[in-house]
């Protein structure tokens, strides 16, 4: 029996449209992470760069696996669970009479999940208590489209993603749609994450990592220990003030 497979997939488009990319990372059963990718795009939209990460995530994953994938992108969902057998029916024509946008990126990934157990679990973005998975892909995307350069990794290097600021104000309920063959269904997932707090040494924001990395002094920390903003990237409180 093929393992169950849980990931995450994002797009990024610097000013929708502008300079745009994708990314997706790609964990076990147990949502530890295992390897990721993201790729440029060039001038594009945010909306080609969220549909190209699920075709280039169903590309990378076996079919024979159960397949979570997490995103915060509702019109991907929604594209390919809600609105994809309408616009079958009408000639990919949608409900106004007009073609359906993105329709050849579409019928790609349309073809790759015929045939897959694969469940859509909406994560909102940029939470305090968000989904880990789905914040290493917006980082990883972020960057592509930035720097306009292909990236990939492992467990050992994962993007580190910005922190968030607390909000009381947002939500962080998900939603999940499974897509078995030709039928859906609805249910719910959650979310899981870190909260940020303030270091009571100079001011200076920490928060409990996600996910286990290596300081710039070479040292590890794990998941769980305070991190700070360490240069251009994240380590231990202490090491904030040092030349590492």
């Amino acid at each position: 029996m093929v393992e169950r497979i849980i990931a995450a997939c994002d797009g990024a488009a610097k000013g929708n449209p502008g300079p745009a990319a994708w990314a997706y990372v790609v964990a076990d059963g147990a949502g530890v992470p295992q390897r990721w990718q993201a790729g440029p795009l060039g001038h594009s939209t945010n909306n080609i760069g969220e549909l190209t990460a699920l075709e280039q995530l169903l590309t990378a994953t076996d079919p024979a696996a159960s397949l979570e994938v997490r995103l915060d992108s509702t019109y991907t969902r929604d594209a390919v669970t809600k609105w994809l057998a309408a616009w079958k029916r009408n000639g990919w024509k949608t409900a106004a009479g007009k073609p359906v946008a993105n329709q050849e990126l579409i019928q790609r990934i349309d073809a790759l999940l015929t045939g897959r157990d694969v469940t859509f679990v909406y994560v909102p973005a940029h939470q305090v208590d968000g989904d880990p998975l789905n914040a290493i892909a917006d980082k990883a995307a972020s960057d592509a489209a930035r720097t306009q350069e292909g990236s990939a990794g492992t467990a050992a290097d994962l993007p580190v993603p910005d922190p968030v600021a607390a909000s009381s104000g947002r939500s962080t309920r998900t939603s999940s749609t499974t897509r078995t063959s030709s039928t859906t269904r609805s249910g719910s997932a959650a979310t899981s994450g870190s909260a940020t707090k303030r270091s009571s040494a100079g001011g200076a924001r920490t928060l409990a990592a996600r996910f286990p990395g290596t300081c710039p002094c070479s040292r590890p920390y794990a998941k769980g220990d305070p991190i700070t903003k360490v240069g251009s990237s994240w380590g231990h409180p202490e090491c904030a003030g040092a030349k590492v």
